[in-house]
């Protein structure tokens, strides 16, 4: 007996030959195309050629035969690796903007912006399979473990305006984080240079046998709300160095951002904050992002809602936004 599937709207936008060749890996062109002509195939009910492009409750009849070439959804990384399709549903949950040109995510903590090995889910692999028919490019990055805005171009245009955007600092970001430690004096610049993890007062090769120079990191920084021992601190980076605020914080302020099991590990945090805080998740958070947009021309500044995971520690220190 002939099955009925209704496409959801994560599936919506996706070709008909597209949307049987994902559910349906092994079966031939040939034989979709062969059943679409008999009528087996159909999309509400009527005839079709294969080349449909699918909206959000269509229904669609899928003949029985196709049985032998059933396999769940999901999509391979080059790893062999796989995100389901509750994730891409998980994932469209946390869009913030989107158009013809851009689509802006509130990425949440944990997960990764770009695939590699060892990496099961990514941003760019899964925008991928939401915007089947979008050129899908990264235009700048955060940390695995940071939460918050990223932007994501949908075309090779918007991904070199944005590009350079990103690159040339004609993009601003500004994050939100949760120090462990009082900062002094609560707003200034941090001006430095930094490399392997390491910071430098001036412009020297380092003595590693390389002879690399360290690069400059300038980072502007508010405390906007304290409680003890803990600063809540509103960044807003001028360079973009890897891991930039996570080392500024503990390096230049001395203060590690709460959560960050790297350059703060070895400072360790009242136990009654601790119970307060009741997560591992680093607390640092793309909180707004202010750039041009690639076609309009016009000024766009986009804002996001912290994450479930720091509303009860907000609401608990009553920590002001900005």
């Amino acid at each position: 007996m002939a099955e009925v599937i209704i496409i959801s709207q994560t599936e919506e936008g996706t070709r008909l030959l597209r949307w049987f060749l994902r559910r349906f890996p092994s079966m031939p062109q040939r034989e979709f195309y062969k059943l679409c002509r008999g009528g087996q195939i159909r999309c509400n009910s009527s005839r079709v050629r294969g080349q449909e492009i699918l909206r959000a409750g269509d229904a669609i009849r899928v003949p029985p035969t196709l049985s032998e070439y059933t396999k769940p959804f999901r999509k391979k990384t080059e790893t062999g690796e796989k995100f389901s399709l509750s994730d891409l549903e998980n994932l469209r949950k946390c869009i913030v903007h989107n158009d013809n040109d851009i689509v802006v995510f509130n990425k949440p903590a944990g997960l990764a912006v770009q695939g590699g090995t060892g990496i099961a889910k990514s941003i760019d692999k899964m925008a991928a399979a939401l915007f089947p028919y979008d050129k899908i490019s990264l235009v700048h990055r955060i940390d695995r473990e940071t939460s918050g805005l990223l932007v994501v171009a949908k075309n090779q245009r918007a991904a070199q305006i944005l590009s350079n955007a990103f690159q040339n600092k004609t993009a601003h970001k500004q994050y939100l984080a949760l120090l462990n430690g009082a900062v002094k004096p609560v707003r200034g610049v941090i001006d430095n240079y930094m490399i392997k993890g390491q910071v430098f007062d001036t412009d020297t090769r380092i003595n590693d046998g390389t002879g690399q120079r360290p690069q400059r990191a300038i980072t502007e920084y508010q405390v906007l709300s304290s409680a003890g021992d803990l600063s809540w601190v509103l960044f807003s980076p001028r360079t973009g160095r890897t891991h930039q605020l996570r080392i500024h914080s503990a390096l230049s302020l001395h203060a590690p951002i709460v959560g960050d099991d790297i350059y703060g590990r070895n400072k360790k945090m009242n136990d009654t904050i601790q119970s307060v805080l009741a997560t591992n998740n680093l607390f640092l958070f793309a909180y707004k992002i202010t750039f041009q947009h690639p076609s309009s021309g016009k000024i766009i500044t986009i804002t996001a809602q912290i994450p479930d995971f720091m509303k009860p520690v907000v609401k608990f220190f009553e920590f002001k936004l900005p």
